[in-house]
């Protein structure tokens, strides 16, 4: 007889047992406020996750911004399945598994021409961080080891590594480790701007002048000493700002001009977010990187990357002496699960068509984010692809709490969104529905009149 623990779960259909909260410190989380009323997720398919009360919730947010062709597909899965009883896991220093070289091929043909190079990692915040360590290696190979400066963004988020926070330009994720990021770095104005901008489609019209002030940065500092420039296409996690016309074209043309390298963190914007494989491709600018993570593998097996032009792989690797050409990396770069996961991903991407699909949705998506004008205390909103910024008026004394709140009523009515600061964001998978977008909004319109 098979004896049973007796934390063993004997009814199948029941609803499941919580664990103990105690244990786990949650990230970006109000820790004492969740533990004191948990929302569990215990299941997905397709657009809906399950809650660990039997209750579906519409996933307005593709969990994270990532999981961009829906949840639990079985291509994906499958292939992760499948990949785990052949080769769970190889070394990637000095010995490698040949997914991860035919993933990096698969790749770049989605990049902007020129970018042919791919470095792997395991999130965007390695990403970032594995690209400003790229540019300063690269620019010691240029004999120009005075280029150590990065010059990020205001409200600009760049993952949660020391370098990302450093040329993050969110205050809130440096203020508890004051003195250890890195010490040459500046921050651009960001581009937001209700007073000429309010309730725009699409890109806004004015604002392409903030990329002046990368001119001005650089004559203060000097051009000779900054090595890079770091932005996202579009910032989606301080609240989906989008960049005014002509903008990147301003900042590639002021770093081309200087010699500077320019980065674009694509985390966010990668794989059809926007209705196009990246925002470079989006907006027609090319930088000299990208980072991406999120929806290389669908967010089923943490993966992030840094894709490079050739020139720079070149510099670094045929400039230095025989051996190892840059000293980075992880146990797990390249890991066979997350590439046969990748692989997969990119296979659904291009079989269903998911990212001119998006593209095809995107004025259906406009329409009902704008159907929100006049609703009470909304002051701005903002759209692109298959994304949607609703900023709310503050609340007197309490940043934040009135979008907050609207992120768990729309939980309580069984549909997901995000709050950062006080804008609501959307960015649903790929495979939404338009009924399931008259959902959302739906439900974002009622639970804001009923907050407000």
């Amino acid at each position: 007889m098979t004896s049973i623990s007796p934390t063993q779960n004997t009814h199948p259909t029941s609803k499941p047992s919580r664990p103990s909260l105690d244990e786990l410190w949650m990230p970006f989380t109000a820790n004492r406020s969740f533990k004191s009323a948990p929302r569990m997720l215990v299941a997905a398919k397709g657009m809906y996750y399950t809650t660990d009360d039997g209750r579906k919730i519409l996933d307005g947010t593709a969990g994270l911004w990532c999981v961009n062709a829906g949840h639990c597909r079985e291509p994906i899965t499958e292939a992760i399945r499948r990949q785990a009883g052949v080769l769970d896991y190889a070394p990637p220093f000095n010995l490698a598994n040949p997914l991860s070289f035919e993933l990096a091929q698969r790749v770049t043909k989605l990049m902007p021409r020129g970018i042919d190079r791919v470095f792997f990692g395991n999130s965007g915040s390695e990403a970032v961080d594995t690209a400003l360590k790229i540019a300063l290696a690269y620019w010691q190979a240029k004999g120009e080891p005075n280029r150590v400066r990065f010059i990020g963004r205001q409200r600009g988020y760049h993952g949660v590594g020391f370098g990302g926070v450093s040329v993050g330009g969110i205050e809130a994720n440096r203020k508890q480790f004051v003195g250890q990021t890195l010490p040459a770095v500046d921050h651009l104005p960001h581009t937001h701007d209700i007073a000429k901008n309010a309730f725009s489609r699409g890109q806004p019209a004015h604002g392409a002048h903030f990329a002046d002030a990368l001119e001005s940065m650089i004559e203060k500092h000097g051009a000779a000493t900054v090595a890079a420039v770091i932005i996202e296409p579009m910032a989606g996690s301080t609240g989906v700002l989008l960049p005014p016309k002509g903008y990147l074209e301003r900042i590639r043309e002021i770093c081309t001009k200087h010699g500077i390298l320019l980065i674009f963190d694509e985390v966010i914007t990668g794989f059809g977010r926007l209705g196009s494989a990246f925002g470079a491709t989006k907006f027609n600018v090319t930088p000299d990187m990208l980072t991406i993570a999120k929806g290389i593998t669908n967010a089923t097996v943490p993966m992030g990357a840094v894709c490079a032009k050739s020139e720079i792989y070149d510099t670094i690797v045929n400039s230095s002496a025989p051996g190892i050409e840059l000293f980075h990396g992880y146990t797990y770069s390249g890991h066979p699960l997350a590439a046969a996961a990748g692989l997969a991903t990119l296979d659904l991407y291009r079989d269903e068509g998911l990212f001119d699909r998006a593209a095809s949705l995107e004025s259906y998506w406009a329409d009902a984010v704008h159907a929100l004008r006049g609703s009470s205390k909304i002051i701005d909103l903002r759209n692109m692809g298959l994304v949607a910024g609703i900023e709310l008026e503050p609340r007197p004394g309490a940043p934040g709490a009135r979008a907050f709140e609207v992120f768990l009523k729309c939980f309580e009515d069984g549909v997901m969104v995000r709050s950062t600061g006080d804008t609501i964001a959307l960015s649903p998978p790929l495979i939404v529905e338009k009924p399931e977008i008259d959902r959302m909004f739906e439900s974002v319109r009622k639970t804001i009149e009923l907050v407000s």
